[in-house]
This record gives structure tokens, sequence and C-alpha cells, in this order.
């Protein structure tokens, strides 16, 4: 991955994007209008039908909404999803499908202000998407087929346009099935104009783990495999329809390739069960610790690390050898400085943290939390040996530190007000039947929780349910309620026999998932839709 950005030569780049499958444009003054979505017949992929009384993804407050944001610099990105061959190191290939021949793909890199002009290609057997993780933008640009557009066909071609309005880390992947857990993910690096760290170099880190096209395995196959083997029927997913496995090249079905079924992963950290599926292999940037990629820097260089769990069903703890972390930001949002030696990430969580570099070669490894493996990257600031695949820093077994006992930044913090509106959502299912979801019901993109413009509004799980939840909401951030000037996040744990309580501005109108970001649970059913009354 093309992330070894020196902080001199990001002065005046808003955008970072080039080659096979990822075109940029040069800048162009912005101007407004909608979208379209083409396919044979060119019609305009609009949302579907939109329940009486809720705003619609493209009503008249979502571009009310939009305005507000205001319009900057265009910068204009081609993106392109296709099936191909990926080369994840030590001589391993897989057939996948991927952005490009890219993994991850290729990063975008804006400016806060900035107006994003991406075009989605289609290249893909099946029906896709794009979902811009952690972003706050206009409503009919969030990705999620049946509740804000009509997803994208086989050879046809979406345009997604916005203001992005937050600087901070964020990704982007499809919301269409498991089709997350192939190679159909990249980072999404806003730039803040007015960024007030100090640091030398930039290190973007995306950990992933990945099955897709190892002796035959694929996510659909996985799904099956986890739906039926715990003693379920058939489930629905997105939509209302039955996973997808088309018995392609690219996509074996059900039954192909080995079980990938975990039993016995344990975490303290985790409150206990770790996970359901045994991946064979774990990277960060793409490559597996056999052949790991490095980051090369000088002695004594600040080094600003954006961390991505883009996995689909591993939370990664992740440390730096030789080095402390001070942690910066949470989801995009800054906090107040805290230093640790690990951090835990669930999928879709994102943290900044900066170091300053050694002298030597550096292990920077990712365990995955409670399944006995690790992915592994190098920063490489001087001479000696690289250090074996296997290496475990003692930071690893050092502080760890957690999102409810960070402080959201002073300009970010949610200001104190009693909510006008709380909603609890109580978390259902098990593996057992691998029946998923909330408040005992499998997902429907009927609006199921009804806020209104200008409430302050909480948000109130509890998970009686064995397993630990990596909980994310669109289109908002949250403050963990836990205490006064909690992190701002959108994507935060709830352990087995949990409770989370957050808050959000409700400023931002449409229709809006809650949804569990392991992928197989969320396509189990573990998802639910908020909407905004008109």
């Amino acid at each position: 991955m093309r992330s070894h950005i020196t902080r001199r030569s990001m002065v005046g780049a808003s955008l970072a994007v080039a080659g096979t499958g990822v075109l940029a444009a040069c800048s162009t003054s912005g101007s407004g209008g909608g979208h379209a979505g083409h396919g044979g017949g060119g019609k305009a992929s609009a949302p579907g039908k939109t329940p009486q009384g809720f705003v619609a993804p493209d009503g008249p407050e979502v571009r009310a909404a939009e305005a507000k944001r205001g319009t900057g610099p265009e910068r204009k990105v081609k993106l392109t999803a296709v099936a191909t061959t990926l080369d994840l190191g030590g001589g391993r290939t897989v057939r996948s499908w991927a952005y490009g021949d890219d993994l991850p793909g290729r990063e975008v890199r804006v400016t806060a202000g900035d107006t994003l002009a991406l075009t989605l290609a289609n290249h893909l057997p099946q029906s896709t998407s794009l979902h811009w993780h952690g972003l706050a933008l206009r409503n009919d640009m969030d990705g999620v087929p049946g509740l804000t557009q009509q997803p994208v066909k086989p050879g046809a071609t979406f345009d997604y346009r916005f203001t992005v309005a937050h600087p901070g880390t964020y990704w982007f992947h499809p919301h269409s099935g498991v089709q997350q857990d192939r190679g159909l993910y990249a980072p999404l690096i806003v730039e803040d104009p007015k960024e007030p760290l100090a640091y030398d170099k930039e290190w973007v880190i995306v950990l992933d783990d990945w099955v897709d096209g190892v002796d035959g395995s694929t996510p659909d196959a996985v799904l099956a495999e986890l739906s039926k083997g715990m003693g379920g029927g058939g489930h629905e997913g997105h939509g209302g329809m039955a996973p997808m496995s088309l018995d392609t090249e690219e996509t074996p079905g059900p039954g192909k390739g080995p079980s990938r079924m975990m039993m016995g992963a344990k975490s303290d950290l985790l409150g206990g069960d770790a996970g359901d599926v045994a991946y064979p292999h774990y990277l960060i940037n793409g490559r597996t610790p056999e052949a790991p990629t490095s980051f090369s820097a000088r002695p004594g260089d600040r080094i600003r690390l954006r961390i991505i769990n883009a996995g689909g069903d591993t939370a990664f703890r992740v440390a730096l050898g030789g080095h402390e972390l001070t942690v910066t930001h949470t989801d995009g949002f800054p906090v107040q400085h805290a230093k640790t030696d690990a951090l835990l990430l669930g999928m879709g969580e994102r943290y900044d943290v900066l170091v300053t570099a050694g002298n030597g070669v550096f292990p920077l490894t990712a365990v995955a939390e409670g399944k006995k493996a690790a992915a592994l990257a190098l920063l490489r600031t001087g001479g000696g040996a690289a250090p074996a695949a296997s290496v475990r820093p003692k930071e690893l077994d050092g502080r760890v530190v957690s999102a409810d006992a960070l402080r959201a930044h002073a300009s970010v913090a949610l200001p104190a007000r009693s909510p006008d509106r709380t909603i609890k959502i109580k978390l259902t299912g098990g593996m057992a039947k691998y029946d998923w979801g909330f408040d005992g019901r499998s997902y429907s993109p009927e609006p199921r929780h009804a806020v209104r413009s200008g409430e302050r509004v909480r948000l109130v799980f509890t998970n009686p349910t064995a397993m630990w939840h990596p909980l994310h909401l669109h289109g908002h951030t949250f403050a963990l309620a836990n205490r006064a000037g909690g992190a701002r996040k959108d994507t935060s744990v709830i352990l087995p026999n949990g409770k989370l309580t957050v808050d959000f501005d409700a400023d931002n109108p449409g229709l809006w998932m809650i949804h569990c970001h392991n992928v197989y649970h969320a396509e189990a059913g573990m998802m639910t839709a908020l909407g905004y009354l008109r």
C-alpha cells in the first residue's frame, strides 16, 4: 500500500489516488447537483419508497443539510470493483474481488470541506455499493442498498458526490452481503486544513483477516457454514434476501473448501468468545507476516500512525515493539492525548497515534485477539535483521487503553445536555442458530426507531448474548456517555452481558443503519434502521 507519505510531501495534497482501477482527475470548481447510477438503460439509482412520515434519503431536508456543509474544491476519483488475482506476499496469490489490483484499495485523500465526486464502476458478478464508514454525509450517498439507494448492478456505474465535512481517519467498503470480507475496502483520509499535530511522517495501517480464495473458500461459503453448521436453518440478510452464493470461479458455493468455523477462541479483553471464523491469514496492508510491508523513517522522526480495522470477524491487539503510543484520535475525532503500550480495535474502529521512532528495525504486530495468530509489518529506521514472523513484542502485554477511558478533545466534546429521546436496543441471538438480531428481530429496511431533527438522542444497548459486538451508527458520531466529555466515536464494542450508552445530536436527516460490524452477524440480521420524522 502506498502510504509512506512524509508530512512535508502532503502539504497541498488533497487526493492520493492513481493507477489501475483508480484514477484521479485534476481538481475543478465544484458545482451542486445530485447523482445518477447508470445501468443498461441509464436510469438513476434513486432510493426505494420511503415509509410515510419519514424523511426520504434524497428529500429536501437532506439537501438542506448538505447545503449547510457548503461546497469546496471538487476531487474526482474513478473506482472499479473487479474480480482479480491478489498477491498476499510470500508466494501466496488468491482470486478475489478488489478495487483495481490493489489490496487494500488505493487510498483516497481529501481535505475537510472538499466535494468528493467518485464514480464506482461495478465489474463484479454481483450488485454492490460503497459505504463511507464514519462520515457524516448526505443520506442518499451512504451506500446502503434498499435503504438509501438501489444496488449498483453488474456492469453499472454509480456517481457518489458529497461534501466531506470532518477531518479524520475513515474508510470505505460495500454494504452488500458479505462482500466487505473480500478485498473490497480502502482508506479514506480527510486532512485537517488547520492540522494542530506536528509530525514528520504518516503511516496508514489497514488490518484485515483473510479467507477469500484460499483453498476454495469464500465469505459466502463461510456464512452458509456458520448458519447451517451451528444448527440454524437459513436466515435473511440485507433487504430480506437469502445470502448470495454464486457458483462461479470467483464465488465457490457452500460446502466448497475446508471448514472455517472457529471453536474455542477465547479472550479476557473481549469477555470470552473471541470470534466465529478461523481465518487462514491475517494481513497488514495486504501482506502476510512472512512477507511484511515495511515503512522507512529516520531515528527521531515523529510518525503519525492511522490504524484501521477492516476485518470481518477479528479484533486486533496492536503494538509497536520498543515504542510507547500516544493516542490522539479515535474514529476520526481528537481526544485528550493518552499514552499506552497497545490498542485493541474491534472491526470498523480506527485509532490515530503518535510515536517517536527509535533506531533499528521494529515489529508492528497486530494479534488476532483470542485466535492464536497475528499480522505483522516493520518499521525500519536503521540497519539490522528483520524479526521473525512470529515475533510478539512485550508491549502487547502492557497497558491497553480502552475507548471509555478516553476523553474527547475540548474542540469536539459533545455539549452537556439531557437527552430528549432514549432508544433502548437489546442484542439477541446466538451461535446455536446463528440468529443474530436486535430485540429478537432480523433486519428489515423499515425504520424501527424514530428521531426528530434537533433532538439529543440517547442509545442504550444491552447485550445478554455470549458474544462481543462492535456496534456502528451510520451518518453520525456519538459520544460515549459513561463519563462527562466521553470520546466521540461511530463504532464501539459492547462485551457479553454488557451495556453501552451513547449520545448523539440528531443533525443529519435521513434513514440510517445501526448494526454490528461483524460482517457475519450483520448479514445474519443484527441490523436495524433509524429514521428522521418529517
